[in-house]
């Protein structure tokens, strides 16, 4: 990724009310988040509050974390908001992966989400990196 791509990236929070939403990163949670939720509206009714909830859950902060370090002050806190965005993505991706385990997904829906997964970790990782 060249540096004005990763500087664009970064800056993308700086722009007028709702910048995060420029950011393509958080375009590519906000859609993970959304087919999570779509996914899991065919979980058995005892998942409601255990397993689909903490899976929307982690889902919805990979995003939510990303809002909130663009609406800090600094390049420090967006940077340790991106960082809570990535433990978020790594319990998505475990959840996936036990609700694959369950039977709760089949493997083409797991793959779905778990692709989707993967690029939001490459962005992440990417603008984390250039946050330093």
């Amino acid at each position: 990724m060249s540096q004005s791509h990763q500087d664009t990236m970064s800056q993308g929070c700086q722009d007028v009310k709702r910048g995060y939403q420029k950011l393509y990163v958080w375009q590519k949670a906000d859609t993970l988040a959304f087919l999570i939720y779509r996914a899991t509206e065919s979980f058995p009714k005892d998942e409601v509050y255990s397993l689909r909830s903490q899976l929307r859950r982690a889902a919805v902060s990979v995003s939510t974390n990303l809002v909130e370090g663009c609406g800090r002050q600094n390049r420090k806190e967006l940077r340790h908001f991106v960082n809570i965005s990535l433990g978020s993505l790594a319990e998505v991706e475990y959840l996936i992966d036990f609700s694959l385990k369950l039977g709760y997904f089949d493997s083409k829906m797991h793959q779905k989400l778990y692709s989707v997964r993967q690029d939001v970790g490459g962005l992440l990782w990417r603008l984390f990196r250039s946050l330093s």
